[in-house]
């Protein structure tokens, strides 16, 4: 694709240009057009440029960097006898990491020569923001934080896959939205640890910073448990598997998020301990649902949630709280007496079974609170028109629209609540299609969506983008047989990297569709 430059400059006998992408058309949802723009090089300019070389072109990688400043220069590659230094011993992992990947061997903390790359921390501000400037034979990759220079020797990496050149220039980068993550239901379906490995390997070089892992439902309970050791599946994860799990996302900067889902999509759990089910007025067990007015069931959840606070040490929690069942019911009171008179007793005589279950909420995000978690849970979790009010803290994790007394995601955003974009419309990889699902593709994603796109196909107002932290994609696994988890890997393959683009810049990409899929087929 053609770039149109301006303001080319020459300063210290390299020409600099600021490089505009041409846009791809109008924006969908209300979306702006992405373009990369950067300041020129300044300095005492000569009245003839260098003809040595053709000004350079963008760095093509996946996502898209979000500014870059031509120059002219041979631009670098990796070749015998070149290292990777770091001028900071926090910086040692990725300084590794590299130049394993680019064949270099690893310098440390010594200063850069001739081909080398260094790796630096610099500067105040966004911590995955990075600059990474090519020149005079040498590659510069500083950043406020070491997540930043992380994701600047992704882009490195992929500059250079397959024998390619990284482009002579200045790239300066960082997200639009700070989560950006992938869900994997591990519960209804049982993931060996070396693929989740190699899906954490992916989102890393990607620039995903997010995996959550839902093992709890209704079909298996899929991490060892010191806790509760009735509940575990047979087929499940050690600890030592998820501390692996743990500790090579730590490595790519991408924090693992549980979830234990309750009060619903407990089964596993009542499976062995089936006095505390949920039972309707008839006596009838309510399928995954634990009974909130019985102390026993509190204690087994936040048993769980205490022992794998413990397991999983990452900042982020996912509570659940969606479908509850009885909440489903035509009249809930009726359906289920004893809930309502728990609700009575606790909160008052107007207090309804919405409460209560508002209430159980608050009490797990008080168990979580008490370990230093930010908390989410399912939009379907907060319930309309009750006294008692979720806690202020717990961000909304939007999915659907489809559930009985659905609300908006404006409600959510005008109360002041962040919320995190889970759209079922786009973002939802259901095993075997069930219901009304469809395989998502990389195509919608990337022509249609954006992260204010919370339910259905359309936007929320843009007043409401910085409520907005982010998306999540997420694979659920309700026919587990449906696929094999490499097809699952297949089949996700072009999705993560649109829904990765989207997530670190959600203007309208400067590539069409095909050309960003013939790029993914390049980098692999």
């Amino acid at each position: 694709m053609l770039l149109a430059t301006t303001g080319i400059v020459v300063a210290g006998g390299v020409a600099a240009a600021v490089t505009l992408w041409p846009s791809g058309g109008g924006s969908p949802n209300g979306a702006g057009a992405s373009v990369g723009t950067s300041a020129a090089s300044t300095g005492s300019a000569r009245s003839v440029p260098s003809r040595s070389y053709p000004l350079s072109q963008p760095p093509r990688t996946i996502p898209a960097v979000s500014r870059f400043t031509a120059a002219r220069g041979p631009g670098w590659r990796p070749a015998s006898g070149h290292r990777v230094v770091v001028d900071n011993a926090q910086l040692a992992d990725e300084g590794r990491l590299l130049a394993g990947e680019l064949g270099m061997s690893y310098g440390g903390q010594t200063g850069a020569g001739a081909g080398d790359v260094e790796l630096g921390l610099a500067g105040s501000g966004n911590q995955e923001s990075y600059t990474l400037t090519v020149t005079n034979g040498r590659v510069k990759i500083t950043g406020p934080g070491e997540a930043g220079v992380f994701y600047g020797t992704r882009t490195l990496k992929q500059e250079v896959h397959g024998g390619g050149t990284a482009p002579e220039g200045v790239v300066n980068d960082a997200p639009a939205k700070p989560r950006r993550g992938f869900m994997l239901d591990i519960a209804r379906k049982y993931y060996t640890a070396g693929w989740i490995e190699d899906r954490i390997r992916e989102l890393g070089d990607l620039k995903y910073n997010e995996l959550g892992l839902h093992f709890s439902d209704d079909q298996g309970f899929r991490i060892e448990s010191s806790s509760h050791p009735e509940i575990v599946s047979k087929q499940h994860l050690s600890k030592a598997e998820v501390k692996r799990i743990v500790d090579l996302a730590a490595s790519r900067h991408i924090t693992v998020v549980p979830e234990i889902d309750s009060p619903g999509h407990l089964g596993a759990v009542i499976a062995a301990h089936p006095d505390i089910q949920l039972r309707n007025a008839s006596g009838v067990a309510t399928r995954g649902a634990v009974d909130i007015s019985k102390p026993a069931a509190a204690r087994i959840v936040d048993d769980l949630l205490g022992e794998f606070s413990g397991v999983f040490p990452g900042a982020y929690w996912h509570l659940g709280g969606d479908e509850y069942l009885a909440l489903m019911a035509r009249n809930p009171a009726a359906s289920y007496p004893q809930l309502a008179a728990a609700a009575r007793a606790r909160f008052g005589p107007k207090a309804g079974v919405a409460d209560l279950a508002t209430g159980w909420l608050n009490d797990r995000a008080n168990v979580m609170r008490a370990h230093g978690r930010t908390m989410r849970a399912w939009n379907d979790g907060f319930y309309r028109g009750t006294s008692v009010q979720p806690a202020g803290d717990l961000q909304a994790a939007y999915w659907t629209g489809k559930e009985l007394g659905a609300r908006p995601p404006t409600d959510y955003l005008g109360a002041g609540r962040k919320v995190i974009n889970y759209n079922d419309e786009y973002l939802y990889y259901v095993l075997g299609q069930p219901q009304t699902f469809v395989y998502p593709t990389g195509q919608r994603i990337y022509e249609q969506w954006t992260p204010r796109v919370l339910r259905g196909t359309t936007a929320v107002p843009a007043r409401y983008d910085g409520q907005i932290l982010g998306g999540v994609f997420a694979v659920w696994s309700d026919r587990p047989t449906a696929q094999t988890q490499d097809q699952v890997a297949a089949g996700i393959r072009m999705p993560l990297r649109a829904t990765a683009q989207k997530l670190w810049d959600s203007r309208t990409p400067s590539l069409s569709w095909t050309q960003f899929k013939a790029l993914a087929g390049r980098l692999g």
